[in-house]
């Protein structure tokens, strides 16, 4: 099973999924611009519409504690757009952890995201089917993301949720695989993400080579790569054999990033990367995979 906004729902009900998105979030108060803000409800639901018209069905909202997480309107827009949002607990990473946690130790955010993952989000019922987006900053933990992943693993070992991690432009993957493996997490129920921005293929090789899912979900963010490159490095992955581990997502933050602000929208992944996808030769079912068999497994909380 999988938990929704909208409550529990089997795998075969999932189809095709946005890996990692942000629907209502604001990191304005650290990053200091307004286009950080992305929390104006009508624009965001007219751009995710785009994405349900482009056959999406399903898609994981990242946006944790300190983020600018709003569930009432992740359920409100999932009831009106018939849409499987998947919500989260956890923190981001440093500066963006709350005032307020950033002295806490591993055993406090522990009980913070277990206490949501029993009770519900923010004065609700709405219970997150994920933990995530956990993050490491770049090329290091610093030492409260240490408390924070160590708080985060106990979250996911108790609750069986998948655990789904940021890597600051890519870094740090193999350093993440190694302290979940070394705490006994199964790599099973981890999703490594932003590996489209590590242009190192072997280390992502690694990884998948390790169990874990590896999300490719900042496509379209050509400010960082191209979308040929994160292609190339795809089909790398897919010749491997690690077809069966690999997802996609565009990882929208801004107002400037939606379709109606000149940005690429929701339904990018599917409008824009997937035609590329076959064109280079990948398969129906390679790209069903990715966008539906995957993320049904991957989300899935474990022995449910």
């Amino acid at each position: 099973m999988i938990e929704t906004v909208r409550g529990p729902i089997s795998t075969d009900e999932f189809g095709v999924c946005a890996c990692h998105e942000h629907l209502h979030i604001d990191l304005s108060r650290i990053k200091k611009s307004r286009d950080t803000a992305l929390t104006n409800d009508k624009t965001i639901k007219i751009d995710v519409s785009r994405f349900v018209e482009a056959g999406g069905k399903s898609l994981i909202e990242m946006t944790n504690y300190g983020m600018g997480r709003n569930v009432l309107f992740l359920k409100q827009i999932a009831e009106e757009l018939d849409l499987h949002i998947v919500a989260s607990t956890g923190c981001y990473k440093d500066p963006f952890i709350p005032e307020e946690a950033q002295g806490w130790s591993r055993e406090q955010f522990a009980t913070h995201m277990l206490k949501e993952i029993r009770e519900g989000l923010e004065g609700t019922t709405i219970k997150p089917g994920v933990i995530g987006e956990i993050g490491s900053s770049l090329n290091e933990f610093k030492p409260v993301e240490v408390e924070l992943f160590h708080g985060a693993i106990e979250a996911a070992k108790e609750s069986k949720l998948p655990l789904c991690t940021h890597t600051s432009l890519g870094t740090l993957a193999a350093e993440q695989v190694e302290l979940f493996s070394r705490e006994g997490l199964p790599l099973s129920q981890v999703v490594i993400g932003h590996q489209d921005l590590n242009e190192d293929d072997q280390v992502v090789l690694d990884v998948l080579s390790s169990g874990c899912y590896v999300a490719l979900d900042t496509i379209g963010k050509e400010n960082y790569r191209s979308d040929q490159d994160r292609l190339t490095s795809l089909l790398t992955f897919v010749e491997a054999g690690y077809a069966d581990k690999l997802m996609l997502s565009t990882d929208l933050t801004r107002n400037s990033h939606l379709y109606a602000a000149g940005g690429q929208g929701f339904d990018y992944t599917l409008r824009v990367f997937v035609p590329m996808m076959k064109e280079a030769g990948v398969d129906e079912a390679t790209i069903q995979k990715l966008l539906v068999s995957n993320p049904a497994k991957a989300f899935a909380k474990r022995g449910a």
